[in-house]
């Protein structure tokens, strides 16, 4: 199976409404995180078949249970789960938050050659980013653990928004370290398709102050 179609049946897997231009471009993006891979080290996952499931289909499966006007990508690195969920909500605004620069610049040359109109790059710190208006939804994979997300990204989150981690097993000694001025609204599984391993999405809401 190409990696193209192992896209097309993963997608169908998660019961997600996709397009095929949009198929494409999550194709572009791909192999664009491949080419620079070699010069960069943007990730670890080296094999196509790997990056499809590990990368895009993971990203994806966060889909069905989200919505936001406004996101934020906090330690987006080579776009994840940024750019997919730009490509999945074209009405949405989403930054994409790296304090790495060369991750920075490839952020940047994916956004124009996937033609995402609605994907900014930001290249600083999570903690002494301090943007104009606060997001809907701050996401994160593989950040860092949920106490730390929290005191680092937390300030970001508008009232009434959702801090979203992307995490493997279920982190029961994190979530029992929370910080009071964050709720567990759910801590949902996530099946994705073409990988073998747990994986949670853990959802957070801002205490009312």
């Amino acid at each position: 199976m190409t990696p193209t179609e192992q896209l097309a049946q993963g997608i169908a897997e998660l019961g997600l409404p996709v397009s095929a231009g949009i198929q494409t471009q999550l194709a572009d993006y791909l192999a664009l995180i491949a080419k620079w891979n070699r010069v960069h080290n943007l990730t670890a996952v080296r094999e196509s078949a790997k990056m499809v499931s590990v990368h895009a289909l993971d990203s994806l499966a966060v889909v069905p249970h989200l919505k936001a006007g406004s996101v934020v990508d906090v330690g987006s690195g080579a776009g994840l789960p940024g750019i997919p969920l730009a490509l999945m909500w074209p009405q949405a605004r989403v930054v994409l938050l790296d304090s790495n620069h060369k991750k920075a610049v490839f952020l940047r040359q994916a956004a124009i050659e996937l033609g995402l109109k609605n994907v900014e790059v930001v290249c600083e710190r999570a903690e002494s980013w301090r943007p104009a208006e606060k997001f809907d939804l701050v996401i994160s994979r593989a950040f860092s653990d949920l106490p730390e997300f929290v005191k680092l990204a937390g300030h970001l989150c508008a009232a009434g928004g959702v801090l979203a981690a992307m995490k493997g097993v279920y982190p029961d000694e994190e979530l029992a370290q929370l910080p009071s001025t964050f709720t567990v609204q759910d801590a949902r599984p996530l099946k994705v398709p073409g990988l073998n391993a747990e994986r949670h999405l853990i959802l957070l809401n801002p205490v009312p102050s």
